[in-house]
């Protein structure tokens, strides 16, 4: 049990256990993501 509190203490304190998750490709993914749904509804608004 206490090592489980411990690993769950270690990962809120954010330890570095996620280095090769970059900033700038989360960001990057997300805003294609975002775009691609964009355009998802764009192309199914028949209302004009």
């Amino acid at each position: 049990m206490t090592s489980h509190v411990a690993a769950a203490a270690q990962l809120a304190e954010g330890n570095g256990l996620h280095n090769s998750l970059q900033p700038w490709l989360t960001g990057g993914g997300a805003l294609l993501i975002l775009l691609l749904l964009l355009v998802v509804t764009v192309s199914f608004n028949k209302d004009r």
